[in-house]
């Protein structure tokens, strides 16, 4: 576990440590084999940022599930754009299907807003989201929120799939921005 990382022009200290990441996911994963059991729910992962998340998740879920993977993007840098772009979609019908949505982080709201909107066109039986990370005192989307591993502040962060440019996925640990 390193404590600092360096990425670019920042600096970025440890935050949340792979432990902590892991007991929370267990959390949610318990609960969500609860509430999933016999329906068939169709698992959707948000990609880039989610995609160790999904991969941690998905090992600990013990109803027969499928799994597909859209990419959408709103950031920018250290900032969300405000524009939910749809670089590749969904394929599998999801009419009268459970759909649960794995995102990495929520911190606006927007890009979530967006895909259940998107998503709720296509007839689904239930929309459940599922996100990692939430940061409240940034939400300013009122979104349904049914499976949330982690409350954080509004810094920025890298790691366990999180980004700053490209960079900083690979980390199993998080860091935040040093100020």
């Amino acid at each position: 576990m390193t404590k600092t990382v360096k990425i670019k022009d920042k600096e970025f200290e440890l935050f949340i440590n792979q432990k902590t990441i892991e007991e929370a996911i267990d959390r949610i994963a318990a609960d969500m084999n609860k509430d999933l059991e016999g329906k068939n729910p169709l698992f959707i992962c948000v990609l880039n940022g989610s995609f160790m998340f999904a991969s941690d998740l998905m090992k600990r879920i013990h109803t027969p599930a499928e799994m597909s993977f859209v990419k959408l993007s709103s950031y920018e840098g250290l900032a969300s754009s405000g524009n939910v772009k749809e670089v590749f979609g969904l394929k599998e019908d999801i009419t009268d299907r459970t759909v649960v949505i794995i995102e990495d982080i929520i911190d606006t709201g927007n890009t979530m807003k967006a895909m259940i909107e998107q998503l709720a066109k296509r007839n689904p039986k239930e929309i459940l989201v599922s996100t990692l990370l939430l940061k409240p005192d940034a939400l300013v989307n009122d979104v349904p929120l049914d499976y949330v591993a982690l409350r954080i502040p509004s810094d920025f962060i890298i790691g366990y799939g999180l980004d700053y440019d490209g960079r900083g996925r690979n980390y199993p640990d998080i860091y935040k921005v040093k100020n």
